[in-house]
């Protein structure tokens, strides 16, 4: 069997699931983009899209839900300065796209008619970070169920003081394919699996009883093989330890204090406090607390963070982003001095940049807009041990929940869903209820200490961002910060 070249794979994927169904070719994208670009605008594009998903979950032992979906459809947008003017349907249609775009034109200030010149198609050469497979049919029905099933029993074998398991497994297969007003054309396949576990402990102290709850999880671009029993005990283990902590944690101290956060997944607090505030289109409207900045120290040396939607298998890569651009390793801050936002192509023509591959949608229903992929701070040379040890009195913040962020001030709030006191370099006990309240520009001026130990997240992050959800990834070393403020419940 002779295989086809990647790009190409794609192409003829996009095209059997988007096109070839509903009678249309890619002559029926060219007339489409010459509506929109009969009347004078700066960019235009159409992205088409198809999306199955799959759900299960088990509670209690049983199956709660089994989900099933397809989504298909097509947005059209137009771009003319700083306005756009976008429609979607869920109709695949020559009538509908022709429509669609005769809508969008309608956004240039210019009235009168312009010659249009059919551009040379140009193939998007993409990268290859993930396999283009459909995950769902990487396992039956039966054997999914079965896996959840066993979550439960590993689960509830750990601990006697275990509850209540509540375990979940989604599978999405997406597909997209993108035409640009200067003749682009992209495509994409993207996989994306995920596993979650949840674990309520509850123990009865004194007449009183207590329940706490810990989670873990994973995922990423793949098959959902990457699920095998060691990759489950893993997590099984991971939340059960949580509730259990949990179980025995005394009310957090409040004040301003050290602070060290774990490696991997406590970079969520990067994502909020930092990541979004790099976002190009906050930083054009100057409304970011780094606006105007670039060239400037905005953070102490040795912090370096990079967006890199450039890695294998990760939840947030991208072969291609959502205006078909290729994906890119991006360096924000090195050494502490900020160097570039991340751009989608209309704010980078906008602010007399290059676009850097983060234009992102959640779906052909949404506009894109320059959002985050992986978002991680590079390590250093403290051995995480060494800085644990180097709190005369602090915290240790190993695990996140939620948190927000107000872009403007820089200004955040995040909740610490395991935690830890520490004095005199020892942990003493776990504690519950800490809050973690700065500004992620004073925030990473006071990095002073960073470990070898830089890690990614298992796979489990979703950002939101003006209503739009989409699949990110975020990591760090083990991180000491001086002087944060710890709002507690003692």
């Amino acid at each position: 069997m002779i295989s086809r070249e990647p790009t190409l794979e794609r192409l003829a994927i996009a095209k059997s699931l988007l096109l070839d169904p509903f009678g249309l070719d890619e002559s029926d994208l060219t007339r489409a983009l010459n509506q929109i670009k009969s009347h004078q605008v700066d960019e235009a594009d159409l992205y088409f899209e198809y999306t199955r998903s799959e759900g299960w979950s088990l509670e209690e032992g049983i199956v709660k839900t089994g989900s099933f979906s397809i989504d298909q459809g097509v947005g059209v947008r137009a771009v003319s300065g700083e306005k756009t003017a976008f429609a979607y349907s869920d109709d695949i249609s020559a009538a509908s796209l022709l429509d669609a775009a005769r809508t969008v034109r309608t956004i240039s200030n210019a009235a009168q008619t312009v010659r249009v010149r059919s551009r040379v198609k140009k193939l998007a050469t993409g990268r290859s970070l993930y396999p283009g497979l459909d995950p769902i049919a990487t396992m039956d029905s039966t054997t999914k169920v079965a896996l959840l099933g066993t979550v439960e029993r590993l689960a509830r074998a750990k601990d006697p003081r275990v509850a209540q398991v509540m375990a979940g497994l989604a599978s999405e297969y997406d597909v997209v394919l993108i035409a640009r007003s200067d003749g682009t054309v992209a495509a994409d396949v993207r996989p994306l699996v995920r596993l979650s576990v949840t674990v309520i402990a509850e123990q009865v102290v004194a007449g009183k009883s207590r329940r706490e709850v810990g989670s873990a999880g994973g995922g990423g671009r793949f098959g959902l093989a990457y699920f095998d029993t060691a990759r489950i005990t893993q997590y099984v283990d991971e939340a059960v330890h949580a509730a259990l902590t949990n179980l025995e944690a005394r009310a957090a101290p409040a004040g301003e204090m050290t602070v060290v956060l774990g490696a991997g997944w406590p970079g969520i607090l990067l994502h909020e406090a930092i990541g979004h505030g790099l976002e190009g289109d906050f930083n054009r409207k100057g409304s970011s607390a780094f606006s105007g900045r670039i060239g400037q120290r905005v953070a102490a040396k040795g912090v370096t963070v990079l967006d890199d939607g450039t890695l294998s298998d990760r939840r947030g890569s991208l072969n291609v982003d959502d205006e078909g651009n290729l994906s890119q390793r991006n360096v924000l801050i090195e050494d502490g001095i900020l160097k570039a936002y991340m751009q989608d192509t209309m704010n980078a023509r906008l602010m007399g940049v290059p676009v850097t591959g983060n234009a992102r949608r959640e779906s052909y229903a949404s506009v894109p807009m320059p959002r985050m992929t992986n978002t991680y701070m590079l390590g250093g040379d403290k051995d995480p041990k060494e800085i644990i040890a180097s709190i005369k009195k602090g915290l240790y913040a190993s695990n996140f929940g939620g948190g927000q962020v107000d872009i403007t001030s820089g200004k955040f709030v995040f909740s610490a869903s395991e935690a830890y006191w520490v004095e005199n370099g020892k942990i003493l006990y776990p504690v519950k209820g800490a809050t973690l309240v700065g500004s992620g520009p004073e925030c990473l001026k006071r990095v002073s200490m960073i470990g070898n130990d830089m890690k990614l997240d298992s796979g489990v992050g979703t950002c939101g961002k003006e209503g739009q959800s989409v699949p990110v990834g975020v990591g760090q070393p083990t991180l000491r910060i001086d002087g944060l403020t710890v709002g507690g419940t003692a």
